[in-house]
């Protein structure tokens, strides 16, 4: 497996399960050694820094631990094992617990991960006079009727997905006709009702059962649920940042997550803060870039850091404006064209990356859906409105189609 063993000198290790190149980054920031835990062949992860490969595939539980159990970081107890994907998430958590590595408990990860339970409990818990209206749904033939009963715009979602896989609005009668076609008839999903108000994604650091507010950024939308970007800093009045804070450290409590990174979706409603969902990761890396940009908040290293008892990473203050704009292509269209384009975009003063999650020979086969999305700009301004017109430019130039330089690409897409 090409994996090495070290002495105690080396210091705290942190194992990570099929990182992104972020990741590895914000681990050398921490003060940390590094493991990458993947299958297969290399992942970009290893270009960037890996210092040891285990290759072994994270998702059978067994074969993890056994292989992990034989390094001596980890029979020393000075390395933890981090998930900080929706996929890698859960496994981390029964690695550590099965090897008596520190981490988020298993149980957490998992009532995070229930949003029939979560929505449940924080409706008793923390909003038990204007709860938020939802109903579990295990047949897709029943959406019509519930969707009714919960009232339109409603939300259709799986109980436990992530990245807005498989989330459905639901605007009238016809629409919920529709979205029984979408799903498997004997399925696992929640209807309800449609939160109307700003959008926001809180970043949160758990150590000991206290809750530290780490940062948010405002989610944009386009029509329906589509995402169109992300941009901070979001002033809130005091009372409306007092009461996200504590919604968020609320559903934290009531999963019982008390150490690691957390991710919260917020709507700032009429009647408050109410949840979306949360996770026990940090954000996708475009989130947590955003926050390093504007506030110089290093969500990733700050996670890594307290997760192996490191101290905390200097933190570098800024007061930026900082943006992201989705960019996505029509299925059928062949990105070659888009070379020119990128090569241009990425010229435009402010921007700081432009990146394609399809390869620029590919053929765009399916629409975005979710959180995936097939390109994106992401810039900084001295004010609002400047950020905008490089938003605006950039995304313009890239999605109007010219062709550009190559560049590497991830290893996920859409092609």
């Amino acid at each position: 497996m090409g994996q090495r063993t070290a002495g105690p000198e080396r210091g705290p290790v942190a194992v990570l399960l099929s990182p992104r190149p972020a990741a590895l980054a914000a681990a050398r920031r921490a003060g940390a050694h590094t493991v990458v835990v993947a299958p297969g062949p290399p992942v970009p992860s290893d270009r960037e820094g890996a210092e040891r490969r285990v290759r072994v595939d994270w998702r059978d539980h067994r074969r993890l631990v056994e292989v992990l159990g034989r390094l001596e970081e980890v029979r020393d107890g000075r390395a933890a094992v981090f998930g900080l994907s929706a996929a890698a998430a859960l496994s981390a958590a029964r690695a550590n617990e099965a090897l008596g590595l520190p981490g988020t408990p298993v149980d957490a990860v998992t009532a995070l991960m229930d949003k029939a339970a979560l929505r449940a409990r924080t409706n008793a818990a923390l909003h038990p006079g204007r709860p938020v209206s939802f109903a579990r749904c295990g047949r897709a033939s029943l959406i019509p009727f519930l969707a009714g009963l919960i009232g339109y715009p409603c939300v259709v979602k799986p109980r436990a997905g992530s990245d807005g896989e498989g989330v459905r609005l639901v605007r009238d009668a016809a629409e919920a006709r529709r979205a029984v076609r979408d799903y498997p008839e004997v399925t696992d999903l929640l209807v309800e009702e449609k939160l109307e108000g700003p959008e926001l994604a809180v970043a949160a650091l758990s150590e000991d059962g206290r809750h530290r507010i780490l940062g948010w950024a405002r989610r944009l939308t386009g029509p329906g649920l589509t995402a169109t970007g992300h941009e901070l800093p979001v002033a809130l009045d005091p009372a409306t940042a007092a009461a996200v804070r504590a919604l968020v450290r609320g559903v934290l409590d009531l999963s019982g997550h008390r150490d690691g990174p957390s991710h919260t979706e917020v709507v700032l409603t009429s009647r408050g803060p109410r949840l979306v969902e949360a996770h026990a990761r940090p954000g996708g890396d475009e989130v947590v870039r955003l926050l390093r940009l504007a506030h110089g908040t290093d969500v990733l290293a700050l996670a890594l850091a307290a997760g192996l008892g490191l101290p905390a990473p200097a933190r570098v203050p800024r007061a930026a404006h900082a943006g992201l704009r989705y960019v996505d292509f029509a299925p059928g269209r062949r990105l070659e064209g888009v070379r020119p384009g990128l090569a241009a975009a990425r010229a435009v003063p402010g921007v700081v990356r432009v990146q394609l999650q399809v390869p620029l020979d590919a053929t765009v086969s399916r629409a975005p859906s979710g959180a995936l999305h097939h390109a994106y700009v992401l810039a900084t301004g001295r004010t609002p409105g400047s950020l905008a017109r490089t938003l605006d430019r950039a995304a313009g130039l890239l999605g109007q189609g010219p062709p550009g330089l190559r560049t590497r690409q991830p290893e996920t897409g859409f092609a």
